[in-house]
């Protein structure tokens, strides 16, 4: 018998395997806005994964985007802005409650203990990469584009980008963050942001290999099985394997970083003459993205280096509740998917205009009690 639970916006099926266990699969199903989270996805994805986690029979978890064209492109963005313009000042309370649940069912993720696979096919971009990096056996194909793109609306990589980030080689972290530049399915093998490439034509024989799988009640040998499981299927895609752009680049990146302060490296990025048509269009994004955003970022990776993934989680729930409350993240929002004149009327003429009071008073929660203290 096979449990089938459907809403609009997101599926949860259980299918029942050769072992007599059951797979998990949750398919994000907006295709029309590729598959962005809402605050209803996030809140159903918390209560299926609490459940499916404490139950014995459950043995993994398989997570797709529907369709072609992406695992998920963020968080609805325009949910959002409502929200903030509609509150000016906050309590925003649908923004607030989406950041919070979705930080929690990241998390929830990325501590599930059983295997979570993810099929990062598509366009794998902010919340989307959230749900991908918090993954045990994170797939990426050759269509794979993935990015954390928030400084183009005056938000910053949230999500765990706090954490994961800070854990790239070199300074390739910080750079992606900055400048919003997508990478591709080598580059996340490279920056141990995936664990293996496989040909988006396996995915059909890769559940039913999932299902005929002899599972174990071993969560340690249900993972063991999942490596071995996929070794195959990475094998036989090697040949599609697209050329990486980070490493390539990663010395010229590094260079830009031996600069004294935040403002002199921001400068430096946009100001950066490259041959690399990839580095071209990096520098080109961040000159046009928020200053503050740009400072804000910095600013963060800096006091999350050295945190638990937990601790990041509600450190950013801090930063984002302060962002949607002021005006900000709502012109950028409005400028690029709004009005669409792609014409922020950004706060701040450049990186140096942001004061130090001003970039402070973002890391000050607005609570007695950080929400997510109990994470």
């Amino acid at each position: 018998m096979e449990k089938r639970v459907m809403t609009d916006e997101v599926l949860f099926e259980e299918r029942v395997t050769a072992s007599g266990q059951k797979l998990g699969l949750i398919v994000l199903n907006v295709e029309k806005t590729l598959n962005s989270l809402t605050l209803n996805m996030v809140e159903k994805m918390q209560v299926t994964l609490q459940d499916w986690r404490e139950r014995s029979d459950i043995a993994c978890v398989f997570i797709r985007g529907a369709g072609e064209k992406a695992l998920c492109a963020g968080g609805d963005v325009q949910a959002l802005y409502r929200s903030s313009v509609e509150q000016p000042g906050g309590p925003c309370e649908y923004a607030e409650t989406f950041f919070e649940t979705e930080y929690r069912v990241d998390y929830l993720l990325s501590q599930f203990g059983k295997p979570v696979i993810v099929w990062g096919h598509g366009i794998v971009m902010g919340g989307g990469l959230g749900v991908f990096s918090a993954g045990s056996y994170r797939i990426v194909t050759e269509k794979s584009r993935l990015a954390m793109p928030e400084i183009t609306i005056g938000l910053y990589p949230d999500v765990g980008g706090s954490y994961f980030l800070n854990r790239t080689p070199g300074n390739s972290g910080a750079f992606l963050a900055l400048t919003g530049a997508s990478f591709n399915a080598s580059d996340a093998l490279y920056l141990g942001l995936a664990e293996g490439f496989i040909a988006s034509q396996y995915l059909d024989e890769v559940m039913q290999a999932l299902m005929a799988e002899a599972w174990s009640t071993s969560v340690g040998d249900n993972h063991e099985r999942v490596f071995e499981l996929m070794r195959g299927f990475v094998q036989r895609s090697v040949d599609d394997r697209p050329a990486g752009n980070v490493e390539a680049a990663s010395a010229e990146i590094d260079a830009l970083f031996k600069q004294d302060d935040d403002v002199a490296l921001i400068n430096a990025i946009i100001a950066h003459q490259s041959d690399n048509p990839w580095m071209q269009k990096a520098s080109a994004t961040l000159a046009a993205g928020s200053p503050l955003s740009a400072r804000l970022i910095i600013e963060q990776l800096r006091r999350c280096a050295s945190l638990s993934l937990r601790e990041a989680f509600a450190a950013e729930l801090v930063l984002s509740t302060n962002i949607i409350r002021r005006p900000e993240f709502a012109e950028g929002v409005r400028a690029l998917l709004i009005d669409k004149d792609k014409n922020p009327k950004w706060q701040h003429g450049s990186a140096a205009d942001v004061s130090d009071a001003d970039i402070a008073a973002h890391f000050v929660g607005p609570w007695e009690v950080n929400p997510l203290h109990n994470l």
